[in-house]
């Protein structure tokens, strides 16, 4: 895995030893070695654009649990306030859901349409209207 560590450090320029990144370096970077496959290599960039993200979703549920009133943050409120991030593929499948039911409904208007425009034609023209005769000409009738 050194070996791995050493190429990582020399495809990808060195970012700055100055910024502050808001987790451990070397923790996401241990985190993301137990979830990915062992022969993908990670950049540098990769695990500082991973600790700013991550550092995003913290910043975005606090965010939304400062939207409750209550000085003490219970587990019920944090499990709603990460909901969109525990429950992605979820909610996923529930956007396919109302999609594919939002194309049917799309559908059954177009059938609609198309028999209304075969069986009530709308024309211009008074001479195939035989529902009203309008000309009170009297040299016509």
């Amino acid at each position: 895995m050194a070996e791995k560590e050493i190429i990582d450090q020399t495809n990808e320029p060195a970012v700055e030893e100055k910024e502050k990144l808001p987790f451990a370096k070397n923790e996401i970077y241990r985190l993301m070695r137990e979830n990915l496959d062992s022969d993908k290599i990670i950049r540098d960039r990769v695990k500082v654009e991973m600790n700013k993200f991550l550092a995003d979703i913290l910043k975005n549920v606090c965010k939304q649990l400062n939207d409750y009133p209550y000085t003490t943050v219970d587990y019920e409120m944090f499990k709603e306030a990460t909901y969109p991030y525990t429950n992605i593929e979820r909610i996923n499948e529930e956007k396919e859901r109302i999609l594919l039911h939002l194309n049917s409904i799309k559908a059954d208007c177009d059938a609609l349409a198309m028999d209304v425009e075969k069986t009530l034609k709308l024309n211009d023209c008074v001479k195939n209207d035989s529902f009203a005769d309008f000309s009170l000409d009297e040299n016509e009738k």
